[in-house]
């Protein structure tokens, strides 16, 4: 059953083009900012995003609140805010959504934050596929500056404050917060381990938030209208707010839904219309790539970061991944562990060296020469992943170690025919036939009309 849901972050969403400044406004957009600057202390909007609860929308779920008041509060000196917009993870496409529906409400959100911690410059790290974000971002932060909204001297007050766009090289590595710093700064984007949070130490070694941009468009409606409201939203108790949530694979309405946070997976489903006709639900990644695979019988697990963290999984990014009973798992996995290897950054030696052999032993047995002793190596080296230096390579883990957990079945039946049983054709063929010349960012494909898989 579906229930309505109001729309806050997309409530100015129209067909084909983004909300204009001034439609924006006509909904209340800047009210918050107005009421704000120059008559809230910035403790006190700090106090309001810890009283709403708002946990990060960018896959952990850490409370934004908790993580603003990081930064000393002795320090003398730039502070800055750094807004992941990066979304290079598989399945996840909410930032630009969201971007291109309303970028005032995104602008505002990052000049709330800002305020709060009294920073002077912001960050927007973009994904360079995301160019039409990057522009529109660009574009409308001059209207707003043009009507005193950002800039120097903000709504005539002693704050100041800009947003820079920063196009990103575009790898998934840099959309982990150290590593985006270090991209900023134009050094080799390896996370970093130990030593001082990005909120003591960050961006040009100075007290740094970085927060998702779904995290930040949340902060105009938490403080135009209160705390209370903003966890009314939420369906789960203990929640607050609404997710937008990335549904994609074989549903029969792939999009983005906002709907509230606690959710259940298969009303979610049923906003994006539910299975093809024909079509049976096997699995769902509820997160994104670095999330596992959840059988049928979790489709009335409640959607939040703590419901999912009780069943043993994770909320992640809540973009959503759908696959039918036609769809072989273990090529989906090798898909994802493919994108992984490729996207390694090379620090450490579970995730270099492990990678590339998993993905070695999924090849053989998605090609129809895998054995026995195969299923227990992959087993080892996903358990193995678990110690890598950052997350990485435990998140590339996770497809893996659900796909032996839920489906080994399924895997034992590509050894047992000595073939993919709904009927892939081996890795090294489909390689051969979509890859046969070599470009700047990859293997080109072949014409679609030409391609024989």
């Amino acid at each position: 059953m579906q229930v309505d849901t109001p729309q806050i972050l997309l409530k100015n969403r129209h067909l084909g083009r983004p909300a204009t400044i001034d439609e924006y406004r006509a909904g209340g957009g800047y009210e918050a900012l107005i009421a704000t600057v120059g008559k809230r202390t910035p403790a006190e909007v700090l106090q309001l995003v810890l009283d709403a609860d708002l946990r990060g929308r960018g896959g952990a779920g850490f409370p934004a609140g908790k993580k603003w008041q990081g930064i000393p509060k002795d320090y003398v000196g730039p502070r800055y805010v750094v807004v992941n917009t990066d979304e290079m993870e598989p399945g996840t496409f909410k930032d630009r959504i969201l971007v291109n529906a309303d970028p005032h409400l995104v602008i505002e959100g990052i000049i709330l934050c800002a305020y709060a911690v009294q920073a002077t410059e912001g960050v927007c790290f973009i994904r360079p596929s995301y160019e039409s974000d990057a522009v529109l971002l660009e574009e409308q932060s001059q209207v707003a500056r043009e009507q005193g909204l950002l800039g120097k001297n903000i709504l005539g007050s002693d704050f100041s404050f800009d947003i820079h766009v920063h196009r990103s090289a575009g790898r998934y590595i840099c959309g982990e917060a150290s590593a985006q710093i270090k991209a900023i700064s134009g050094l080799r984007p390896n996370p970093r381990k130990g030593g001082p949070r990005t909120s003591v130490k960050g961006l040009w070694d100075c007290p740094t938030i970085v927060n998702n941009l779904e995290t930040l468009a949340n902060l105009p409606g938490i403080v135009r209208n209160g705390p209370d409201w903003f966890k009314s939203l939420a369906r789960s108790a203990g929640g607050s707010g609404t997710k937008l949530f990335s549904v994609s694979g074989r549903i029969s309405k792939p999009g983005c839904y906002e709907l509230p946070i606690g959710t259940p997976l298969r009303e979610i489903l049923d906003h994006a219309g539910g299975m093809p006709p024909g079509r049976a639900l096997k699995a769902v990644i509820p997160g994104g790539a670095s999330t596992p695979f959840m059988p049928d019988k979790y489709l009335d697990l409640e959607m939040d970061f703590e419901p999912m963290k009780k069943a043993g999984q994770r909320f992640g990014t809540a973009s959503i991944m759908v696959f039918d009973q036609n769809t072989c798992l273990v090529g989906a996995t090798l898909n994802l562990i493919e994108f992984f290897t490729r996207e390694s950054c090379g620090w450490c030696t579970p995730c270099r060296e492990g990678l590339p052999y998993v993905r070695h032993l999924l090849r053989l047995i998605e090609g129809g020469q895998g054995q026995e002793e195969h299923i227990d190596m992959i087993k080892d080296m996903a358990k193995a992943m678990q110690s890598a230096y950052c997350a990485f390579a435990p998140g590339a883990a996770e497809p893996l170690l659900s796909l032996f957990k839920y489906f080994e079945p399924e895997v034992r039946e590509h050894l047992r025919q000595k073939r993919c049983p709904f009927g892939n054709p081996p890795p090294a063929l489909r390689g051969k036939a979509c890859g046969t010349r070599p470009a700047p960012f990859g293997p080109t494909p072949c014409p679609e009309d030409q391609c024989p898989i």
